[in-house]
């Protein structure tokens, strides 16, 4: 059941906090590189939800004063995530915060000018379908951020960082609730939304990031977090929660990018292929 305006943006307000956690410790007890890497990618890509919103806003979802009001609370927290990497970061005396994404964001030329006009030109096109399309893709944008993060969680295995993870995942479960139900309403009620958010997705999904990271860097944090069996297996529960919106079973989205970008993983594709075959 929808809850209003009000009680969602209540749910959703509180920034995150970690003022308790003991993050001096990663001075005697470092992350290891590949981890360290990683924060690196997400603190980059959660302060880059700003600009994601500014995109947003140029379709329909503008007009609908529930979407807007969740986009407000969302932005928000995601902010606090970055700081709270940026944190992380500043234990290891590495560059962090603002002049870190400023190198980001001046980096990404042409890209960035380009982006918002598409956007604009989908939600024309698209009209108030194109905001199942931005529903849906921010779902399987926060199963895959907290699929990461869960991740990133174990391969660590920093009980500091884990800590710290679990309260940006349990944030992450809210925008969750909010993208997917949004989602399966909106293509409950509309089989050109259904068609439209397929083709969307199909086409043009990638990695959270992808749009503004290196592509080495997409490509290590796939063989990273979900290179190996267990990250194999977080991939399938991904693609088994797009399966269950309206219209959109069978894609496999998750599971064909990190085949495409993990070459250990697309092998094992291959043999579980054989195998099932057999």
């Amino acid at each position: 059941m929808r809850v209003d305006t009000a009680t969602l943006v209540e749910r959703s307000s509180d920034r995150l906090r970690w003022d308790d956690l003991d993050l001096e410790s990663f001075r005697s007890r470092p992350l290891d590189p590949s981890a360290l890497r990683c924060i690196k990618y997400m603190h980059d890509v959660e302060f880059h939800t700003v600009c994601y919103l500014r995109e947003l806003l140029l379709t329909p979802a503008h007009s609908d004063a529930r979407v807007t009001a969740f986009l407000t609370m969302w932005t928000f927290q995601e902010y606090w995530h970055g700081e709270a990497l940026a944190a992380v970061l500043a234990a290891h005396g590495e560059e962090h915060g603002e002049e870190r994404v400023g190198a980001v964001r001046r980096k990404l030329g042409a890209r960035d000018k380009a982006r918002p006009l598409f956007m604009a030109l989908g939600g024309w096109i698209g009209g108030s379908d194109f905001t199942a399309v931005h529903m849906t893709w921010g779902a399987v944008n926060e199963w895959t951020t907290q699929t990461g993060y869960s991740q990133l969680s174990q391969r660590a295995g920093h009980p500091v960082l884990s800590a710290l993870l679990k309260r940006i995942m349990r944030q992450e479960g809210r925008h969750i609730d909010f993208y997917a139900g949004e989602a399966a309403d909106r293509l409950s009620a509309s089989r050109r939304a259904q068609r439209l958010t397929r083709m969307a997705l199909r086409h043009f999904w990638a990695p959270v990031g992808s749009g503004v990271m290196p592509a080495e860097e997409v490509d290590f944090l796939a063989e990273y977090l979900l290179g190996d069996e267990s990250g194999r297996a977080a991939a399938r529960r991904i693609d088994r929660q797009i399966d269950r919106l309206p219209g959109l079973s069978g894609l496999h989205l998750v599971e064909k990018v990190t085949a495409d970008r993990v070459p250990a993983a697309a092998a094992a594709t291959d043999d579980e292929a054989v195998s099932q075959a057999a």
